[in-house]
């Protein structure tokens, strides 16, 4: 592609606003904090704020050739000016361009405009054409004096935020494009050839020619684009290449593996003795990529995904396992109480018996717990008596010090911040690193696990254990609650168990929907005695939801209202029936998880999606694309692959990069090609070039890259 010269823009007729005096002591001027707020601190900071659109200011149409709808820009002269009262205080002007007339419009308004717009005055007046009774009109356009230099490029509008006006964004966006160091970072024999420079394409993307196809700017598309979305693909993977060299170069606890017989005296043989199933090839699999990381004295640093149900818990309690045996500490970390007592009432019922006889248990540690309960946890952690500490973020509070921890595990670790990992983290003592083991049962596409994952080592379980019941997916409107409320009935009938989710816990002014406490009273009217309706939230006491959600295992409570708080972990073999009211208001992934939460016995088991169509008798269209997806497939890396062309990567991200996003251009839906291009070059840029690289990295992450070291 030849590279092609930019056209240098025109000054700003705008002037701007003057500045408002900043506070005292802050040293910084209204602009200036308005600025950092949009994280603009560098001139490479300015001169990689791309405009979200355009406006063409570059022609002066007639007014007789404007149609309705249009955003157009004439000349003409005032021929009316004049403040009405009807229906409300306006300033109406008429002006002509001898083509014909068109009415400008302002509900709010200044002197200096009025005066602008005095009979006699020519002007140029910009905005959207509207065609009425009384002809054209257009309601609060820009308006300026007639007769200067048109721009010979479109003008950019930037994002911005209170206190920065668009104008004074323009002018400090030049102005730190001018001053940006943007020399290349790539080498032309490896990297781009024949391609738009990276000054071209910054310069031309702020300010296009006016003969470019809009669209090719609006999907990102334009050969200008292509260069950019490359050049921050690259500084990620080779960003993610290097957390992953700098962690090499740390030390971990090396924990030998099995010997070749089995010792029926190891924990982990113990355990696999009293497991009441087998392992699927899946878990043994994953169990050995494991066992070979935790024998190394690099920092294991692997990612386990398995769909919901698939047995993760099982070999994090084997990895668990080898640790103790090698005479360390485990601590697995749960982002909520019910979650982590989920874990704590499967790993204490397998492993406390065995660490019984050797003189060790299962710590729990909560924020919930008394003191007096807590010290003495956290004195059993001290001495290494708790060989297995599982709990909520309490486990990294600074009072929470472990005598030997060699292994972390951390459950749905999109939960987590990148300050929380790194917390955990540094319980390890002296100049060793724990490894680390973390859970999704959110799989993670293809092209994240390339990319925001790419320092990650992933584990996949892909196979479900037997006797897992597929589950029948169905979408029913809400004037059909009846139906399933004789469907609750059916199922209480036989047995079983029921979940009723709900969005609220209580009324909201701005989204009209049923709350759970209303709904748990509602349904216990309905469905009448004996049957008993539970209530779940997460505003209740973590008593009350632990003596609620045991109420429920043991099937004292036989349909459990809640909110999604039991979106993970929670286990009742005996819940065949989930129904979600208001599915339409849920996240795809998020409805993937509360599915889960039913099949996980011998019966069939059912999920019902409850939507409520809007005013216009129908779901939004991203809502009917979520519906539509859960309908059609129950396979958990099918539903992420269709979630993040839904929502983009924070859903599966979380606060892996906590602020803002690492991909600011590069959609990972549509530019794989890109992305396996960045991913080719990074390590040869990394070993050949390595201060290039650097430069590259600082250039478009910045600090950013630091929250890849989580």
């Amino acid at each position: 592609m030849p590279a092609k010269k930019a056209p240098t823009p025109t000054a700003e007729a705008a002037a701007a606003a003057p500045e408002k005096p900043s506070p005292p002591g802050s040293g910084l001027s209204q602009v200036q904090r308005a600025l950092r707020k949009l994280g603009l601190v560098r001139d490479i900071d300015f001169a990689l704020y791309l405009p979200m659109r355009y406006e063409d200011e570059t022609r002066i149409v007639r007014i007789a050739d404007t149609r309705d709808g249009d955003v157009a820009q004439v000349e003409g002269v005032v021929t009316e000016c004049e403040v009405v009262y009807r229906p409300r205080r306006q300033l109406i002007a008429t002006i002509d361009d001898g083509s014909d007339t068109c009415q400008l419009r302002f509900f709010n308004f200044y002197p200096s405009q009025q005066k602008q717009l005095a009979v006699g005055a020519k002007v140029r007046v910009r905005g959207e054409v509207r065609g009425g009774f009384v002809g054209r009109q257009i309601m609060h356009p820009t308006v300026k004096a007639a007769g200067t230099a048109l721009p010979n490029a479109l003008t950019p509008v930037y994002s911005t935020v209170a206190g920065l006006a668009q104008p004074v964004l323009r002018r400090e966006v030049r102005s730190g494009l001018a001053r940006a160091v943007l020399d290349e970072t790539v080498p032309v024999q490896i990297g781009f050839r024949g391609a738009w420079n990276l000054r071209d394409s910054l310069s031309f993307l702020h300010y296009p020619t006016p003969d470019v196809a809009i669209a090719t700017l609006e999907d990102h598309s334009h050969p200008a684009w292509q260069r950019i979305k490359a050049e921050e693909l690259l500084a990620q993977q080779l960003s993610q290449l290097q957390a992953r060299m700098e962690r090499a170069a740390q030390r971990a606890p090396v924990l030998p593996p099995a010997p070749p017989e089995p010792d029926a005296a190891s924990l982990h043989a113990q355990l696999l003795a009293v497991l009441p199933f087998g392992l699927t090839g899946a878990q043994q699999r994953v169990g050995e990529e494991i066992t070979r990381d935790l024998g190394r004295e690099i920092p294991m640093h692997r990612l386990l995904q398995g769909d919901v149900g698939s047995g993760k818990t099982v070999v994090a309690a084997l990895a668990a396992a080898r640790c103790i045996d090698a005479g360390f500490q485990c601590a697995l970390m749960a982002p909520t109480e019910i979650l982590a007592a989920q874990h704590f009432g499967k790993l204490v019922g397998w492993l406390d018996p065995l660490l019984a006889a050797r003189g060790q248990r299962v710590a729990w540690l909560t924020g919930s717990q008394k003191k007096k309960e807590r010290d003495e946890m956290s004195a059993a952690v001290e001495s290494g008596q708790a060989a297995l500490v599982i709990g909520t973020h309490a486990v990294i509070s600074e009072k929470v010090r472990f005598r030997s921890l060699a292994l972390a595990i951390i459950d749905e670790q999109h939960r987590f911040g990148v300050a929380q990992r790194l917390a955990l983290r540094g319980k390890a003592q002296g100049h060793l690193e724990p490894h680390l083991l973390m859970m999704s049962a959110t799989p993670i596409p293809r092209t994240l696990a390339m990319s925001y994952y790419a320092d990650l080592d992933v584990s996949t379980l892909d196979e479900l254990p037997p006797g897992r019941t597929p589950i029948i997916t169905r979408l029913v409107a809400d004037h059909r609650r009846d139906e399933v409320i004789d469907r609750i009935h059916s199922q209480i009938a036989q047995g079983r168990q029921v979940y009723w989710v709900c969005p609220l816990i209580e009324e909201s002014e701005a989204v009209d929907l049923r709350n759970a406490t209303e709904t748990r009273d509602e349904l216990a009217e309905t469905l009448g005695e004996p049957i008993q309706v539970g209530l779940l939230h997460s505003r209740m006491p973590t008593a009350e939801k632990q003596a609620v959600m045991a109420a429920f295992t043991a099937n004292e409570i036989q349909v459990l209202v809640s909110t999604t708080v039991i979106e993970v972990g929670v286990d009742v073999p005996n819940a065949s029936l989930m129904v979600i009211e208001h599915a339409e208001r849920f996240g795809l992934s998020q409805l993937h998880q509360l599915r889960g939460r039913v099949g996980r016995g011998a019966a069939a088991s059912a999920c019902v999606l409850l939507y409520a169509p809007g005013d216009s008798g129908r779901v939004g269209e991203a809502a009917r694309a979520r519906l539509k997806a859960m309908a059609e497939t129950s396979d958990g890396f099918e539903i992420a692959r269709r979630d993040l062309e839904i929502r983009g990567p924070g859903e599966f991200l979380g606060a892996r990069q906590s602020g803002a996003p690492l991909l600011r251009f590069a959609d990972l839906t549509t530019d794989t090609l890109l992305l396996e291009w960045a991913r080719e070059l990074a390590p040869v840029m990394l070993r050949k070039h390595p201060d290039l690289a650097q430069r590259h990295i600082d250039r478009w992450l910045g600090t950013k890259a630091e929250y890849l070291k989580a």
